[in-house]
């Protein structure tokens, strides 16, 4: 199934059903008063997060929703039957958004969490509700309220704890293939992710964690250039993010350092929160280079960056190094966990 992370749907609450407008016959009473009952409440329509729904793909195909209207009172005091709620499963992670104010209704960031996106209708009276001691047989009745309309956008937000940030052909697919089960498409060409990947690394008898791959970011992303604008919502919710820089590019031309400063400007153009999110450097394709020479290499990138956090020489394609990354993000992780108790 393609991946889709962004839909939109129209959702109808029921409408509230009618009231009865009804006199009480019964033998020896000639006035029996009014006896019509109310009409019953519109079903609400509510998104429930679910487990094991990676895509909005389904929002493409079908696109309005609506639940069911209440029945109509009657008499002998008779409540119309509720029009029943309709429940509609979206993926873990997914935010809610009101198209028309652009109000975010609410995060299904929890699988089972639950937000009601448009109420039913209330019913309306039955006669029996405007009887006084001045209007004995009344004729009036409520004939209900309309349930709420909506057009929503739907934006999925994947779940991982590890991010990976960088240039197209930085390496990112390479090394989420090495360190875990997923699959993204690799080529010894320049190209792009297309769809965010996410793999499970693991680090050992009940411990992993889930790493996403997004598209490549560009110069310009955060004006909208490229695809990376779209995904880079998909990083807002990991804990840690890896920034891979090509020690060895194709072109002799490019400077890692511009590209890696160009990357950290998108960040703070997009999310200021996102930008100070840790943020640690891999230097990638040290495989390409002779040993010495990634190493110099390595060295000169993160003096010119002043950049004195935690990173690591790796080669995605070999594999060298990633076991230490893995090892050293998963006891980071740990550690958060251990201070959130």
């Amino acid at each position: 199934m393609k991946f889709v992370d962004e839909a939109v749907m129209k959702v109808q609450a029921g409408n509230g059903g009618r009231g009865c407008v009804s006199f009480r016959r019964e033998k020896f009473i000639p006035f029996g008063g009014p006896d019509g009952g109310d009409g019953g409440n519109g079903g609400s329509v509510w998104l429930q997060a679910v487990e094991g729904i990676n895509t909005l793909a389904d929002f493409r195909i079908r696109r309005t929703y609506k639940a069911k209207n209440g029945q109509g009172g009657s008499g002998n005091d008779c409540t119309g039957r509720g029009g029943e709620d309709l429940y509609v499963k979206v993926p873990v992670g997914t935010t809610v958004v009101d198209e028309e104010t652009g109000e975010q209704l609410g995060d299904l960031a929890v699988g089972g969490q639950l937000l009601k996106v448009a109420a039913g209708g209330k019913g309306g009276f039955g006669n029996q509700r405007f009887k006084s001691s001045t209007n004995r047989a009344p004729r009036q009745f409520g004939s209900g309220l309309p349930g709420e309309k909506r057009e929503l956008r739907l934006e999925m937000k994947v779940i991982a704890d590890v991010g990976l940030l960088g240039l197209p052909n930085a390496g990112k697919s390479t090394l989420i293939r090495a360190v875990s089960a997923a699959r993204p498409r690799v080529a010894d060409y320049p190209f792009t992710t297309l769809h965010p990947n996410l793999g499970v690394v693991d680090c050992g008898e009940h411990r992993s964690f889930v790493m996403a791959d997004i598209p490549g970011l560009i110069e310009g992303a955060a004006e909208g250039a490229g695809l990376g604008i779209r995904f880079l919502k998909h990083l807002q919710r990991t804990r840690v993010l890896l920034h891979l820089i090509d020690i060895a590019p194709l072109d002799p031309e490019v400077d890692p350092v511009k590209d890696a400063r160009a990357i950290v400007q998108e960040l703070k153009k997009y999310d200021k929160e996102l930008a100070a999110k840790p943020r640690w450097l891999v230097l990638n394709k040290k495989d390409l280079l002779p040993a010495k020479e990634a190493d110099a290499r390595a060295a000169d990138i993160l003096r010119r960056l002043r950049y004195k956090g935690p990173h690591f020489l790796v080669s995605g394609a070999t594999g060298e190094g990633t076991r230490e990354l893995c090892a050293a993000v998963m006891s980071f992780l740990e550690k958060q966990d251990r201070r959130a108790e």
